[in-house]
């Protein structure tokens, strides 16, 4: 019987072809009406339609902390997400801070159709889709509008250059208002030369700084994802550490000097400088 539900399940992959690629809608074995969404094989999100604030991938479970902590429980927020894939931080701010604001900035037209029609958004979230250019969009925004703003664009599996400078972090701290928070999903490997000047460019921005990553990345063992948060006021550093500490996979915080001497002297990225972020060895994903 199981081998039969297995099979059944593995009947309803939705495959359709969009900007970035392959699309994949893979249906969780373990949740019914849960998803992994993959992009030419690379996993995407995951999506629990039933229970939004479940947040299954590692570093959107740190982006959803980040989230918890930029106001307040259950006051409403105002956030941008640039890079919408299958909109799963948007569903959950939505889901913990009812009356949330959202803008989700997604440039792949046909990924945003497929995921609004195989995965409908509760009606009552107050959630705007616009399929733009992620630095495009951010201009649209207002000054100091945003109280969040989450970066999380790959194109493939990396980061477009024009999102590493530091006049994209100068358009993203003009959107936000003082004291909001700016929170950015980087994919690096050893030497870690592109995560260390992403950290740097972000310095030269904001004056608050920590990053969030597993001890295996920040030792340069192996490829995977950190998430950098950056704000002109006063981090939560300590409620950010227990929070991940209990994690299914422990991560570590690094700030102030420990986040400094990481960082050692790389150089701040500029727009004559910038270069996409590095692909992850085929090794990554299996």
């Amino acid at each position: 019987m199981a081998r039969n539900k297995q099979r059944e399940r593995a009947a309803d992959v939705v495959s359709e072809t969009v900007d970035g690629g392959l699309a994949e809608l893979i249906p969780d074995r373990d949740r019914p009406r849960a998803w992994t969404l993959l992009l030419d094989g690379a996993p995407q999100s995951h999506v629990d339609l039933d229970d939004p604030t479940a947040l299954t991938f590692e570093y959107q479970r740190r982006l959803g902390h980040v989230a918890d902590l930029a106001a307040p429980p259950g006051r409403p927020l105002q956030a941008v997400h640039l890079g919408g894939g299958a909109l799963t931080l948007a569903r959950y701010v939505a889901a913990t801070r009812p009356r949330s604001t959202q803008q989700v900035v997604e440039i792949d037209e046909p990924l945003v159709r497929l995921v609004r029609r195989e995965l409908p958004l509760d009606p009552g979230a107050r959630i705007r889709v616009r399929a733009v250019d992620a630095r495009a969009g951010l201009a649209k925004v207002p000054d100091g509008w945003a109280d969040l703003i989450i970066a999380d664009v790959f194109r493939g599996a990396r980061t477009p250059a024009h999102l590493t400078s530091t006049e994209f972090l100068d358009e993203v701290r003009r959107a936000l208002r003082p004291g909001g928070t700016y929170a950015a999903n980087l994919a690096d490997g050893p030497p870690l030369a592109h995560l260390r000047g992403q950290i740097a460019t972000a310095a030269a921005v904001f004056p608050e700084l920590a990053l969030i990553a597993d001890p295996t990345v920040l030792r340069g063992r192996r490829f995977g994802n950190a998430v950098l948060v950056a704000s002109g006021r006063e981090l939560p550093v300590a409620d950010l550490t227990r929070r991940v500490a209990t994690d299914p996979h422990p991560g570590r915080v690094e700030h102030g000097r420990s986040l400094a001497d990481f960082t050692g002297g790389a150089g701040r990225v500029t727009d004559a400088t910038a270069k996409e972020s590095p692909a992850p060895p085929p090794s990554a994903f299996r």
